[in-house]
């Protein structure tokens, strides 16, 4: 199925304002702590910020992405619907959450608008059982592993 450029442009100007809330949403839940205690100034935290968030490329490389991009939803089945309804989806997730004070990952909530796009378009059958699950595992287990690991730094 082709696009008109119209709506690749509307797109990406979607994807660039999802970038910007992600940015606005995790870098303040990441660096509001180090700055709120004194720990860094705010221009030493966000250089951290953007320092480690750099270099998590070269750790992790893509893998996060093409969890995202092929091990949670069928492929086959993205079109610039789906898309569309993920970044609005995770867009207004974002902000509800951020005008309530609330933390939240907007990772997650890219892969919940992708999920709920999915499966409004396919059905549940378009899941990638083994790729929602291991996401959803890992937002049970990454907050017990920051805590266990942050009370034996102390």
């Amino acid at each position: 199925m082709e696009i008109s450029l119209g709506t690749l442009v509307f797109l990406v100007a979607l994807a660039l304002a999802f970038d910007f809330l992600n940015g606005l949403h995790d870098a303040a839940n990441s660096i509001a702590t180090v700055v709120s205690t004194g720990v860094l100034r705010p221009h030493q935290a966000v250089a951290l910020a953007s320092l480690f968030n750099f270099v998590a490329l070269f750790v992790f490389h893509l893998k996060v992405a093409a969890t995202v991009g092929k091990g949670i939803v069928d492929p086959a089945i993205v079109d610039h619907y789906v898309v569309f309804g993920a970044l609005v989806g995770a867009s207004a997730w974002n902000v509800i959450t951020w005008a309530a004070g609330l933390p939240s990952s907007s990772s997650h909530a890219l892969i919940g608008g992708l999920i709920g796009a999915a499966v409004a378009k396919a059905g549940f059958a378009s899941l990638i059982e083994s790729g929602v699950l291991k996401t959803v595992a890992f937002i049970f287990i990454s907050p017990v592993m920051g805590f266990v690991l942050g009370g034996s730094c102390s």
